[in-house]
């Protein structure tokens, strides 16, 4: 090892043209961070190229066809991810690589990427979302490097099982429905040669038992005793108590969902439509309930009727309403018994 090392300065990469294969390895998921629209993975996986460089022949070192070399002693792509969310674009944990005689090398770093994500919270709690994971080169173009996934079919760019998730760790949050895979060659008006990347889309899918249970079920326990305030007898005094109550309690709960989401002027969640909704109507019950408190407790001795309520519930509904006016009639026969 110490002869090809010697011979090999990891600075410079290979002259001939790379081909860089980019496996898929053992993911875990990281809590989706919704404040800040990020998504992260821990990450097992790694890369493989080829480097004539390594090459040797195991008759001439005994047997040898592996080895087993500090990854800082060879060079290495610099495959990063483009939409990173973390600010450290690197591999810091530099595990050993693996070479074989034929010159093929693997390095398979941990690491946890972080990416930022495009949040949309229209249908929250009942939502999907799809993250974006684009990794590529940073220096070199395709013409140097040519990056594919390890999966990929010929005149293919597209690999439906991008990541391996037999060993994944399911997330108490998320449910990973896809991620496939897309190989993308694209130009710029800078230069000629194309630049490769390869892009997971990321479907995962929120677990709503958690917000049915704590979130959903008391905002509709809470939203039906709004309609028990009209209910309860005008005598007992807690009408306007218990409405005020109510709303006070859709408040908390309309903050706590606010604390939930990230801040966004484009949508308003699903859940926190029926939150506002009910404070709406909540609010016009209070109004009602004060209507009817102010008609309930009056009296002849505190308000007199107003001339216009005279003329109408007097002479203008009953005809409306084909409503005889009751006359006036003497019981003939209590009057006879006072006579007689």
């Amino acid at each position: 090892m110490s002869a090809m090392i010697s011979c090999f300065f990891r600075r410079f990469p290979p002259k001939l043209f790379i081909l860089c294969e980019f496996p898929c390895g053992t993911h875990q998921s990281s809590p989706t961070n919704l404040l800040k629209r990020s998504v992260g993975f821990r990450s097992g996986g790694g890369r493989s190229w080829y480097d004539y460089k390594l090459q040797w022949d195991p008759k001439e070192y005994g047997g040898v066809e592996m080895l087993h070399v500090p990854s800082d002693h060879i060079w290495r792509p610099d495959i990063v991810l483009y939409n990173n969310a973390d600010g450290n674009f690197e591999v810091t944990l530099a595990t050993k690589a693996t070479l074989n005689y034929t010159g093929r090398v693997e390095w398979k770093p941990p690491a946890i990427y972080k990416s930022s994500c495009e949040i949309d919270v229209e249908y929250f709690p009942f939502d999907e979302q799809t993250c974006v994971m684009k990794f590529g080169s940073w220096t070199y173009d395709g013409f140097q490097v040519d990056l594919r996934h390890v999966d990929e079919v010929k005149d293919s760019t597209i690999v439906d099982i991008g990541v391996d998730l037999s060993e994944f760790y399911t997330s108490v949050e998320w449910d990973i429905l896809e991620v496939p895979a897309v190989r993308h060659e694209k130009y710029y008006t800078c230069c000629d040669e194309p630049y490769l990347d390869i892009t997971f889309n990321i479907t995962m899918r929120r677990k709503t038992l958690f917000y049915t249970v704590n979130l959903i079920i008391p905002c509709m326990g809470i939203s039906f005793l709004t309609v028990l305030v009209f209910y309860l007898p005008s005598d007992s005094g807690e009408k306007v108590s218990l409405s005020i109550s109510i709303l006070l309690s859709l408040t908390v709960f309309f903050l706590l969902l606010a604390e939930i989401i990230p801040p966004t002027s484009l949508v308003v969640p699903l859940l926190g439509k029926f939150v506002l909704f009910t404070m709406i109507l909540d609010t016009f019950s209070i109004c009602v309930t004060v209507v009817v408190l102010n008609v309930h407790f009056r009296s002849p001795q505190t308000h007199t009727m107003a001339p216009w309520v005279k003329r109408v519930f007097i002479h203008i509904l009953p005809r409306l309403l084909v409503m005889r006016r009751p006359q006036y009639q003497i019981d003939r026969r209590r009057y006879y018994i006072l006579l007689s």
